[in-house]
């Protein structure tokens, strides 16, 4: 299967167009036994690149930029090929442009279109014809070099000429345009130097010498679910369960949660993930809000996995049996949902675990094992894993584990902590399940150090939690959402929860319903990955005192919601999560992370960013533009001017075009400078759709 390439400069080739045949030649020369790294048309600082060296990653629709510095000394015109080979063999080459800032840097955007790894090198060689056409337009328009000109145009001509894998027509044309030019007519050479079908015929086609080539690297590609989806969170336990008249509560099961899946399809979410469905320990088990007293019917933490009854390949008996999952995730894919499960490597006190391998885990000097701590946060009920002592069968017992649940339908894991395990682990366990199936997804739940979180994503992880859960200012969005699309993309593919059961940020404690609307409007639309906690659309916002999650917290009881009666009601943003993945499913440009670009306001309050596809990669044959102007203060109603780079999307500066509100229906005439007002008790997002120019 053949990638779509395409470049800024809207020169569009098929990858078919352009000979696969290898340049040839040694990039590198020995001289005196010294071995030099520049090959003689050097290549440098070549992208994609990941740190350490891992292999680049992207997924299948993803439009992938490849670029590379390259230059040679003079004045001579160069050329930059990328050689890309598909998992099934399949060569194709791609023809890089020059960006226009002067930094010898080449490109060109590749919609990579078939799963597995892909291999990549670039090669660089002496462009003779551009070299050549650029001389001769030059000299014969001055009357220098008339004979000379056209001589060496024709021994460039005929040699091309000459190549028998080139369509006889164009073999036809070149012989006799080299006849033409080995006559030394300054009418002619000047003609064929400037004729822009036989620069064409070149640029697909260039006639080259002196060659380099780079050293191959590898692309993995993940399938779609990897780079673009919407997440839904939910407990199953809270999902049809009943208080008794006794007070006490009767747990919801895989049944009564499965009636919950098709509300969240019908909001448009891809993916349903569950907190983890194991049996939960007694000993240390909290109560309501974290408490270390516990009343009779208190669930406790899911995340406090094991009991006598079963560790991490067990089901908690109220929920219901293997069986009773099983039809979980069926009646999920009926309705088009993947269901996504937490993998939280660590124990309760209780854990089969405990007995059979005390081990595995830390003991002190009092003889008692260390629980887990995040200060200030402890969790008595919580034994964390030693990687250290046992190293080998704790590998191995976590592969099984991961291995049984593949084999019951789940192919996405949510990773709880994985900054706590240490990064070697990680790299051996998702390489090995990948090998076995590559249709495996690990999402890294690490809010940690820059550091750590990236390397989490270079050695495997395919989707990562990321920082944008705290950046609420203009600034700080501005600055996240560009070194997430610009600088760690390559590797790292983050996820935009706008909460979780354990988050809950003072904006949205403190920033009522409009706070809600803004972020899941920025979260949608920034990247293809975002995701939400369920409560999110009933704006369940008050906060336990002195913390950052939501009182009451469903990790340690039963939540009650009626989803329904508050959609009657108009209380829930059930309607706006589903116009805003609605619009995602729409459109293509909101379905790449890479195109994201921040463009200016003159309020400080107020977002401006777009991302845009070219018409080459949407499937439509018209290019896709969105323009998002968001009013990040939730409090205020905000007035100013927008300022818009037009260029991105091809539209010159001072041109006007429409717009179209994909949230209101408004339509409005703008430009690259655009009053806009917005209500943060109303209407506090634009998302404006570029309408196509006649």
């Amino acid at each position: 299967m053949a990638a779509r390439s395409g470049t800024r400069s809207s020169v569009l080739r098929s990858s078919a167009q352009i000979p696969t045949r290898p340049l040839g030649g040694a990039g590198n020369l020995v001289a005196d036994g010294i071995d030099t790294r520049a090959g003689r048309i050097p290549l440098l600082d070549g992208t994609p690149a990941v740190p350490g060296g891992y292999p680049a990653k992207a997924f299948v629709g993803e439009v992938v930029p490849f670029t590379v510095v390259s230059f040679r000394e003079g004045h001579d015109s160069i050329g930059v090929h990328l050689r890309l080979t598909s998992p099934e063999g399949e060569e194709a080459l791609h023809r890089l442009s020059p960006r226009a800032d002067g930094t010898d840097r080449w490109a060109v955007e590749v919609l990579i279109d078939q799963q597995g790894t892909w291999t990549y090198r670039f090669e660089g060689f002496a462009d003779d014809f551009a070299t050549w056409a650029h001389a001769a337009s030059l000299k014969v328009a001055a009357g220098v070099d008339v004979p000379v000109m056209g001589a060496l145009g024709a021994e460039i001509l005929t040699r091309a000429a000459a190549e028998t894998d080139r369509p006889a027509a164009q073999r036809k044309r070149l012989k006799a345009d080299a006849e033409a030019l080995s006559r030394g007519e300054a009418d002619t050479t000047l003609a064929l130097s400037l004729d822009p079908t036989l620069a064409a015929v070149f640029a697909e086609r260039p006639v080259a010498s002196l060659r380099s080539a780079g050293e191959e690297q590898r692309l993995l590609v993940d399938r779609t679910a990897a780079g673009v989806a919407a997440w839904y969170e939910f407990f199953p336990r809270s999902e049809g369960a009943k208080r008794l008249k006794d007070g006490t509560v009767k747990s919801g099961t895989f049944r009564t949660a499965a009636k919950r899946l098709p509300g969240v399809a019908a909001m448009g979410f891809d993916v349903v993930y569950l907190v983890p469905i194991h049996p939960i320990g007694t000993s240390n088990r909290k109560g309501r809000n974290n408490t270390l007293t516990t009343e009779p019917g208190d669930p406790g933490s899911p995340y406090a996995i094991g009991a006598a009854d079963g560790g991490h390949d067990a089901i908690h008996a109220d929920l219901g049996t293997a069986q009773d999952f099983r039809a979980f995730v069926r009646a999920a894919q009926k309705v088009g949902l993947e269901v996504a499960l937490d993998l939280a490597l660590q124990a309760s006190p209780d854990h089969p675990w405990v007995a059979e391998h005390p081990e595995w885990f830390t003991t002190l000097p009092d003889g008692s094992i260390a629980y887990a701590e995040n200060p200030p946060k402890k969790y008595q009920d919580i034994y964390p894993l030693n990687f250290d002592n046992d190293p080998a069968s704790i590998y191995a017992e976590m592969l099984r584990i991961v291995q049984h649940w593949v084999a019951q339908g789940v192919k996405i894991f949510r990773v709880d902590n994985p900054h706590t395990k240490p990064l070697q682990f990680w790299e051996w366990l998702i390489a090995t399940v990948n090998a076995q199936d590559p249709d495996v997804i690990f999402l890294a739940e690490a809010f940690t150090r820059p550091a750590v979180m990236r390397s989490l994503a270079a050695v495997g992880f395919q989707q990562s939690y990321s920082y944008f859960t705290w950046r609420n200012t203009k600034d700080e969005l501005e600055e996240f959402l560009t070194s997430v699309s610009q600088e760690t993309s390559d590797y790292m593919r983050p996820n935009l929860f706008v909460n979780t059961h354990d988050i809950l940020t003072e904006y949205l404690q403190f920033g009522g319903r409009a706070a809600y609307r803004i972020r899941a409007c920025i979260a949608a639309t920034a990247a293809p990955l975002w995701g939400v906690y369920a409560g999110y659309e009933l704006i369940e916002n008050v906060a336990r005192p002195g913390s950052e999650e939501n009182i009451d917290n469903e990790k340690y009881e039963f939540k009650f919601r009626d989803w329904e009666g508050a959609e009657e009601r108009g209380e829930s943003l059930a309607p706006l999560l589903r116009r805003l993945n609605a619009i995602r499913h729409e459109h293509p440009a909101l379905r790449q992370l890479r195109n994201f670009r921040a463009h200016w306001s003159d309020d400080d309050a107020v977002l401006v960013y777009s991302k845009h596809l070219d018409a080459a990669f949407t499937g439509t044959g018209t290019a896709d533009t969105i323009i998002v102007v968001a009013n990040v203060d939730p409090h205020s109603v905000r007035e100013t001017t927008v300022h818009l780079d037009t260029t991105v999307w091809g539209v010159p500066e001072g041109t006007s075009f429409e717009v179209e509100d994909l949230l209101t229906g408004d339509v409005w005439t703008w430009a690259d400078h655009n009053y806009v007002r917005l209500d943060a008790f109303a209407e506090p997002v634009h998302i404006l759709k570029v309408r196509e120019r006649a």
